[in-house]
């Protein structure tokens, strides 16, 4: 099946037609740009030069339907609000990796993103997926919003005990840490070399746009309390490590914790629980489409820690959009994304 690719030379794009390239059933076609149409993608990535001979197109809904089975949109967030109900008027199956239709309310998107927020209708079409968690409603779908990088992280981690009532709901603290790619390509005061380099920092302190995500699906578990959540950029590439506590409800020992986990991710082909006493680190996902995790249970105090490791441009977006598109046209949940992790 034929997939394009707008937003291609984004690192989000670029991680796209990597996995599409070594993807059983889809295959990049169409690759798409607001501003540098008419050269080849290898002029941006040179590394991509015999792996995606495409030259970047202006992006006409009209001819992207024709040209497409399938189509992601990799673009910065307050684009695709625009262009996504263009495409899907146009009869294109959409998968967004933007956060233009992730937040139900548009209020709270208005006010988290400080952006227009998108037609509340096609908001309302929209089927928010972490695969794990929403995989029925992807089936019948055909404008899927991916989610962002920390929410995903910060939900598998949380999901076990969330669901199952263990979690006092005013407890949940996240301290979240992730390297510069999910920055982006737009160079910023924070992002150059001198200023990230042999530095560790916290930004959007009570301000971060994933904020209400998480609390949106945390709410649909049952959970109405605000979260305490904390984000920090690590001078590294890749990764996100979520470190999040919270207490439990009922008397619970560490093994029943650990067993808890096992038995809940025990069919996830991309959720590896790691064994009792060992934790997750960034680079052991590096590449891949995994969520490792981590948990232990401080019996003194009640509260547990459980440690969530992502690749950001992976399962945190470009990886989680194809397993999502796979659900979605019918092929195996793992199809392309069988790859191992880059380590060292």
């Amino acid at each position: 099946m034929r997939a394009g690719v707008i937003g291609a030379t984004g690192y989000g794009g670029a991680e796209l037609l990597r996995i599409l390239h070594t993807h059983p059933h889809l295959k990049a076609t169409s690759v798409y740009s607001s501003s540098q149409q008419g050269s080849f993608i290898t002029g941006h990535y040179p590394h991509l030069q015999g792996i995606v001979p495409l030259r970047l197109e202006e992006i006409d809904p009209g001819k992207v339907a024709k040209e497409t089975d399938i189509v992601f949109l990799a673009v910065p967030t307050g684009i695709a609000s625009e262009l996504a109900p263009q495409l899907l008027k146009e009869g294109c199956t959409v998968i967004d990796l933007s956060g233009d239709f992730r937040l139900k309310n548009s209020d709270e998107y208005e006010n988290w993103y400080k952006k227009k927020p998108a037609p509340s209708d096609w908001v309302e079409k929209a089927i928010y997926s972490i695969p794990e968690f929403h995989r029925e409603q992807v089936k019948e779908a055909n404008f899927i919003s991916n989610p962002g990088c920390y929410p995903t992280a910060t939900l598998l981690g949380l999901a076990p005990l969330a669901q199952s009532g263990l979690l006092v709901e005013d407890s949940i603290i996240i301290d979240a840490k992730s390297g510069v790619s999910g920055a982006g390509q737009t160079a910023s005061l924070g992002t150059i070399y001198s200023e990230l380099n042999e530095n560790f920092k916290i930004y959007k302190v009570n301000q971060h746009q994933h904020i209400p995500e998480i609390e949106q699906v945390l709410q649909s578990w049952g959970l109405h309390s605000p979260i305490t959540f904390s984000t920090h950029l690590v001078p590294m590439t890749r990764g996100i490590m979520a470190t999040i506590y919270g207490s439990v409800k009922k008397e619970m020992t560490e093994a029943d914790v650990y067993e808890l986990y096992k038995n809940h991710y025990e069919n996830e082909p991309f959720i590896r629980v790691r064994e009792k006493g060992v934790f997750p680190a960034t680079k052991e996902v590096s590449g891949s489409n995994y969520c490792d995790i981590g948990i232990t249970l401080d019996e003194r105090t009640g509260r547990v820690t459980i440690v969530s490791v992502i690749d950001n441009l992976m399962k945190g977006a470009a990886g989680q959009a194809i397993q999502n598109a796979n659900i979605l046209l019918g092929f195996e949940e793992t199809a392309g994304l069988t790859m191992s992790p880059l380590y060292p």
